[in-house]
């Protein structure tokens, strides 16, 4: 398959990591065939939530990198699904979803946003990862076997934040395109909806499906079911399926069994946006992060068998009605 490589080593991503990845799926799978796979650099910058909030455009200049897979040879243009990551980094979970994707005859965009700043889900706030997924859009819809208005953002946990958010005018006025192109559809897998926004109710009138474990411990349903509620009140095409029994990451297939750990959640904690750019805790008014009273210690990650197939079946067909082949 050809390869378009990237010249700086800092940002290369070998064909083998992909080999990997891919090989990794659990069961033996047969991988979808693709005519053409291409990696690209793309520059992006890296933004503070609060630089992000107010605006800011001239942050600290980044190059990251797609790996774009195109499955069907010819001329013609193609739909596409671009995939952000969630918190541990591209995983074969995003290769999981890029391989039906591909069977379908979609192109798929695995971005990359961690590798080019360093590695980790430090390196970058979630929300400002919207500044992310507008540069790959920008790429795509240039790209000659994409169609430009046939192009979807699909994000999990950490990349949902940007799948999600990335529907409000708001930020796609001030980060995305100059010719003020938008995403066909938005696709968010257990994202966090404690958070409200400035304006928040204010989209671009693109779909947005929302996919999420009853059982969540790290990103509460209960939240995002109001955040629903608010969304559709206002005239917006959203919905929410919540799978009974799914824990966070209920589509992950590699993680089997459901484990503890001691990571952050935040299913207590409701938080709102200031006027100047700041995220306050909404009970006590004062500055939200991490160490928030709000936040508790330990979460439960695991595959959920029956969630991970009616979520695959729904959004199948949500993404082929709403990405319908030419």
């Amino acid at each position: 398959m050809p390869l378009q490589r990237l010249t700086d080593c800092k940002f290369r991503i070998s064909t083998l990591l992909w080999m990997v990845l891919a090989g990794a799926m659990p069961g033996g799978e047969t991988l979808a065939q693709v005519a053409r796979v291409e990696v690209f650099p793309i520059v992006t910058a890296t933004l503070t939530t609060t630089e992000f909030l107010t605006g800011k455009v001239d942050g600290k200049r980044d190059t990251i990198a797609g790996e774009l897979r195109i499955p069907l040879p010819g001329s013609n243009r193609l739909p596409a699904v671009i995939l952000m990551h969630g918190g541990g980094g591209v995983s074969a979970n995003d290769d999981d979803w890029a391989q039906h994707f591909n069977a379908m005859g979609i192109a798929t965009l695995v971005l990359d946003s961690f590798t080019g700043r360093g590695g980790s889900r430090s390196s970058i706030a979630a929300l400002a990862r919207i500044v992310d997924a507008y540069r790959a859009l920008e790429l795509l819809a240039r790209h000659p076997r994409i169609d430009p208005d046939r192009i979807a953002l699909m994000g999990f946990s950490h990349g949902s934040q940007a799948a999600l958010y990335s529907s409000m005018k708001r930020f796609a006025n001030r980060y995305g395109p100059a010719d003020g192109r938008k995403f066909a559809a938005h696709i968010a897998f257990y994202p966090g909806c404690h958070v409200e926004y400035l304006e928040g109710r204010d989209l671009t009138n693109r779909p947005i499906r929302i996919f999420h474990g009853e059982a969540d411990d790290v990103l509460s349903i209960a939240s995002c079911r109001e955040y629903v509620a608010r969304l559709r009140e206002a005239g917006n095409d959203v919905a929410l399926s919540g799978y009974p029994g799914a824990h966070h990451s209920f589509d992950n297939r590699l993680r089997k069994e459901p484990e503890r750990d001691q990571g952050d959640s935040f299913i207590r904690c409701r938080v709102e946006e200031s006027p100047r750019g700041q995220l306050l805790n909404s009970d006590t008014q004062q500055p939200f992060n991490t160490q928030d009273p709000c936040v508790d210690r330990g979460r439960t990650l695991g595959y959920h068998a029956a969630a991970h197939s009616q979520a695959l079946k729904s959004v199948t067909e949500f993404v082929a009605a709403t990405l319908k082949q030419k």
